[in-house]
């Protein structure tokens, strides 16, 4: 008589299911943590940046100064004395991030013993909701698949470190030179971002130094530490591209940032939008499907990014591995 096959026996038994899941999709972005967020009544903000400054002049006693000015010196300056300021009105808009997550209730009430299989696929969808906007933070474009614009798009030309024609490697001098552009703190600097990769490259910065320990840290308000130049946390973002193309360089470049966070004014550096009457993710019951037994549950996020002082952000391309 042959012997129980393996097969036959596992409809007698089953293996052990480990409750919970291991995650194998997970990014580490600890700058997310530390990017404050605004709550916004409507759907977008307008803000207005200085374009120009109302004009002055040196005049002596008895000069006039505006349109009546009579010659004699400095007159160009005495003529536009009276010139008014301008300004520039900017609006950042929300947008939605939003999926749905539905389970057949078969499944859910049959299935659930070991890992609630709603709870499961909610939890999913809120991960890729929290990783899409990570994303945006660096890539979005305004205007394009209802993305807000991203870091990369937002820094204005004058605040771009000058790199070399094909790139460079990262050196100490782009770091001093890329800290030195955000002004809008009275120059201080609240985070460097960049990618893995050039993390190491700074580390490797470091040892060549000759004895040197890599000590420099800051303390988050989780209680985790991350590495500082200068005493400027540096956070790691692999959502910054490290395939972008800078002269006879191709594909192998990337960027580093640097910045403040806004303090509530809403006149600094950058901060995360969402909506003030429904801040942060939301999950939203939407009910049993029209013509299958699936309930489904719809996660939900009404968000942007504002950067509200040009003088709060800066950046160095090319950025050679």
């Amino acid at each position: 008589m042959a012997s129980v096959t393996l097969a036959e026996s596992a409809k007698l038994s089953q293996d052990d299911m480990v409750i919970g899941l291991i995650e194998s999709i997970v990014t580490v972005d600890k700058f997310f943590q530390m990017l404050p967020f605004d709550g916004l009544e409507g759907n977008a903000i307008a803000y207005n940046r200085e374009l120009t400054l109302g004009t002055v002049a040196t005049v002596g006693v008895g000069e006039d100064i505006g349109p009546d000015v009579a010659s004699g010196d400095n007159q160009a300056e005495r003529l536009a004395a009276k010139d008014a300021a301008t300004f520039t009105q900017v609006t950042s808009a929300l947008t939605t991030i939003m999926g749905d997550a539905e389970v057949n209730q078969l499944i859910q009430n049959t299935r659930s013993d070991k890992n609630d299989q709603t709870g499961t696929q909610i939890a999913s969808k809120a991960k890729s909701a929290g990783r899409k906007y990570q994303n945006l933070l660096i890539n979005g474009v305004a205007g394009a698949n209802n993305e807000f614009a991203g870091l990369l798009t937002l820094v204005p030309a004058a605040q771009k470190v000058a790199t070399a024609t094909n790139g460079e490697n990262l050196s100490f001098a782009i770091l001093d030179a890329l800290i030195d552009l955000p002004l809008d703190k009275d120059g201080q600097v609240d985070y460097i971002m960049m990618p893995r990769r050039t993390l190491r490259a700074y580390f490797a910065l470091l040892r060549t130094l000759g004895g040197a320990s890599i000590g420099d840290t800051v303390n988050l308000p989780d209680g985790t530490q991350v590495p500082a130049y200068r005493g400027v946390p540096i956070f790691v973002n692999d959502y910054i591209p490290t395939n972008q193309v800078k002269g006879a360089s191709a594909a192998v470049c990337t960027t580093i940032f640097a910045g403040t966070f806004d303090d509530g004014s809403r006149t600094m550096g950058i901060a995360g939008l969402t909506a003030r009457n429904q801040v942060g993710l939301h999950v939203e019951d939407v009910g049993i499907h029209h013509t299958k037994d699936e309930r489904i549950w719809r996660v939900k996020w009404y968000c942007g990014l504002a950067l509200f002082s040009e003088l709060g952000i800066a950046s160095a391309d090319g950025i050679l591995n």
